[in-house]
């Protein structure tokens, strides 16, 4: 029996981590346990649909190109998105599909090239903030801000580039992920967010950005009237005063509470500030849960065992 529709935002970096080459072969190994993790979801009864980060994806991407610019045309940003959107989804799709079909059923799983509708007045464009690409040292980002590039510590991390990243106002593939649910599909989508596009007079375009993809996925969650929302990150809960002798971690946090917390500053804005954000969208605009947790963590949040469950 159907416990209702989830969907599932996966990190970026948890098919690329820190300090890896970043190979397809070690991305997949990555996706491959990811995707054993959401099958357990869909045997509980869920109809799922997965949302990914691309950002050391799109990185990784776009200084490709930028590389290779001698030898060929260097893409737009948007464009790279839309890269790493293929190989993403790609991936996932593959991992999925083989673990059913090692089991003898019929592989029902989708990936959907998605784009995102922004504006062009959004105040992001002349304020940057999305991290992309890899990890530089302080040295290394000193180099790279001579270059005219945005660049800026990430949560203690190291130092990250940063690009415009806009709010999300419509997923434009959003009738054709519904209907691939309604039929019983995992469907792969909106992967980094969406591609960014603005709408012109009926048309759309793209535009160079990255598009946060925890606020995309509680868009798209929202959309398409989903009962569960699940942020999954590199922590199994989120913390207050974290990395300090008083962090308290969160467990079932109701979302005036979890906005006061937002509002005092406690989550930086380039790591779990936007997951802690798209969280209260879901369950302010739904009444429905939203829990932020980590992948190997996932089946016992929805079990309501584990994670930082934010609620009406």
């Amino acid at each position: 029996m159907s416990q209702g529709t989830i969907v599932i935002a996966l990190g970026g970096n948890a098919m690329l981590q820190r300090g890896e080459a970043g190979s397809y072969e070690g991305q997949l190994k990555n996706v491959q346990a990811a995707a054993e993790q959401i099958i357990l979801l869909r045997d509980l009864g869920w109809n799922v649909v997965l949302t990914s980060g691309n950002g050391p994806q799109v990185g990784a991407i776009q200084l490709q190109t930028q590389t290779a610019s001698h030898v060929a045309p260097e893409m737009p940003l948007h464009v790279c998105g839309a890269m790493s959107q293929g190989f993403i989804a790609y991936m996932i799709t593959m991992c999925i599909g083989n673990i059913l079909r090692a089991r003898g059923e019929e592989a029902k799983v989708a990936g959907i090239i998605t784009q995102s509708v922004v504006s062009e007045e959004d105040p992001a464009f002349v304020n940057p903030t999305k991290p992309v690409g890899r990890f530089y040292t302080e040295e290394e980002a000193m180099e790279i801000r001579k270059t005219g590039k945005q660049i800026r510590e990430d949560a203690g991390r190291g130092w990250r580039v940063v690009v415009p990243s806009p709010q999300p106002l419509e997923i434009v593939e959003q009738p054709a992920i519904e209907r691939l649910v309604a039929d019983g599909f995992v469907v792969v989508s909106t992967c980094g967010g969406g591609i960014p596009v603005l709408r012109k007079a009926g048309v759309l375009e793209g535009v160079n950005a990255v598009i946060d993809k925890d606020l995309a996925t509680s868009l798209l969650a929202r959309e398409i009237a989903a009962d569960h929302l699940c942020i999954l990150t590199d922590v199994k809960n989120v913390a207050i005063n974290y990395g300090k002798p008083d962090q308290q971690t969160l467990g079932r946090v109701e979302v005036s509470e979890m906005e006061r917390y937002l509002a005092e500053g406690h989550f930086a804005p380039g790591s779990m500030a936007p997951k802690v954000r798209a969280a209260i969208q879901f369950v302010r605009a739904t009444g429905k849960p939203a829990i932020i947790t980590s992948l190997f963590s996932a089946v016992g949040a929805v079990r309501g065992e584990c994670g930082t469950v934010v609620v009406p």
